[in-house]
């Protein structure tokens, strides 16, 4: 909503706090990387089919983020209620989404394909906006608000990255290979939501800085 309003300072507040919450989530993967092997399997039938597909709430957060998926809103059409909460927020533009309107708004070349397209489909990579980043990024003090949520997007993804990572490396050490309680292929699966991106330019755009040069 601050995004949306043209407030980012508000926003920076948020995502500071963002910021504390992640640290903490990704200590809990420290408590359950204490379990042996054994130690899981006396309880894990117990579990059945339960597993992260069934969170609304860490579903709608990927979709905040930009992960869009229809498919992953399938593990909730039994809850009418909650299927449409989550099929509203697939609809609606992702933070990053909202942060490229912003600078389309601030006068920033933003293309048109990435401001009016269709929020439900996951988000492509554009030259166009990385070309917006780069502008940016080589003149911080032109557009430091700017350059400044660039970066704190970047800290929320890098951290969201780390607990993943924390969430793969505990799962390939207590039960290996094995298949995921919910379904999925287990490590496999969790190896191949590292390689997804919230904000590829924002990335992509490190490869195309140098050196400024001085006067």
């Amino acid at each position: 909503q601050y995004i949306r309003n043209d407030e980012l300072r508000p926003a920076f507040k948020v995502l500071a706090r963002v910021g504390h919450i992640q640290a903490e989530l990704a200590q809990q993967w420290n408590v359950l990387a204490t379990l042996t092997p054994p130690e899981y399997l006396k309880f894990r039938p117990s579990l059945g089919k339960a597993s992260g597909f069934q969170s609304h709430q860490y579903r709608a957060i990927e979709f905040v983020l930009g992960n869009k998926n229809r498919d992953s809103l399938k593990p909730h059409e039994h809850k009418p209620h909650i299927y449409k909460w989550l099929h509203d927020v697939l609809n609606t533009p992702s933070i990053y989404d909202e942060f490229l309107m912003l600078l389309a708004r601030k006068g920033h070349p933003v293309p048109e394909h990435a401001l009016n397209r269709d929020w439900s489909e996951p988000y492509e990579a554009s030259d166009g906006v990385r070309d917006v980043f780069k502008n940016i990024y080589d003149n911080p003090e032109d557009h430091w608000s700017e350059y400044e949520m660039a970066e704190k997007l970047m800290d929320v993804e890098e951290r969201f990255q780390m607990w993943r990572f924390k969430h793969l490396s505990v799962v390939k050490r207590i039960i290996g290979f094995k298949m995921g309680t919910g379904g999925s292929s287990g490590v496999p699966f969790l190896q191949k939501a590292l390689s997804l991106c919230f904000f590829p330019e924002l990335w992509d755009v490190r490869t195309q800085l140098k050196p400024r040069e001085t006067e």
